[in-house]
């Protein structure tokens, strides 16, 4: 297992180098307020980035202080995020996400998680209803600079096609990615792995034909061949033995 481990470990920074040469190397903003990161997250769920800041600047516009969002008429704080959708969902958990933060430090801020260990600050954050492991992650690694690996749709796809991953769910594909990729690559992988899977690797008709990664990938060599590549078949084993 240990040579099976190394061999991903390599073929991941190829992967890399080939994303960034494709995609170039992101660069990092500066950091934002990590609870503005958290409630943008919250209403990215299960909709696309326009709707997503659209029903951000409403929220802000209608509410400008997360004091004034945390105590308002729940019904101002759905009606303001209505375009991100699910807002009978998001807005009492965006609501409740403020209090808890209010009840932890006595003040609107996440700026402890900085000081906290990674593992502690995840459960924290996954703790809050509607929070899971994508959005504990991506608040860490964009709104605090720590070392947490966000898996979504696009990462969990192009990842389970390169054979990175074993089929295994998006909240286990969190913790199988962050052992494998390197902790100063998370942000860079992340995001280039997203593009890729805009751009190239969609979900119904990926475009294997230009796709950088091809040589790489188990996908690829399974509709070409027939056969799944040995890192497949030893995730498929592993998956059934474990």
């Amino acid at each position: 297992m240990t040579g099976m481990n190394d061999d991903l470990r390599l073929c991941v920074a190829e992967i890399g180098r080939r994303l960034a040469q494709a995609y170039g190397e992101p660069q990092r903003p500066q950091h934002r307020d990590p609870v503005s990161q958290l409630v943008e997250t919250i209403l990215s769920q299960n909709t696309n980035d326009r709707n997503r800041d659209m029903a951000f600047r409403r929220l802000r516009a209608r509410l400008p202080t997360w004091a004034q969002i945390r105590d308002a008429d729940p019904d101002l704080v759905i009606d303001a995020i209505r375009p991100a959708g699910l807002a009978n969902h998001k807005g009492p958990h965006i609501q409740e996400a403020l209090r808890a933060i209010t009840r932890e430090r006595g003040e609107m801020s996440l700026d402890f998680l900085a000081d906290w260990p990674v593992d502690r600050a995840k459960a924290w954050l996954s703790s809050l209803k509607g929070v899971g492991p994508k959005t504990a992650a991506i608040v860490l690694l964009f709104g605090l600079d720590r070392p947490a690996f966000p898996v979504d749709t696009h990462v969990h796809r192009v990842t389970r096609r390169l054979g990175l991953i074993g089929p295994v769910s998006r909240e286990r594909a969190h913790d199988d990615l962050e052992k494998l990729v390197p902790t100063e690559s998370y942000y860079a992988f992340h995001l280039n792995l997203i593009r890729h899977g805009r751009q190239v690797c969609a979900s119904r008709r990926p475009n294997c034909q230009v796709c950088t990664l091809r040589d790489l990938c188990c996908y690829y060599q399974e509709q070409q061949h027939g056969q799944m590549d040995k890192r497949s078949l030893q995730h498929g084993e592993t998956a059934q033995t474990g």
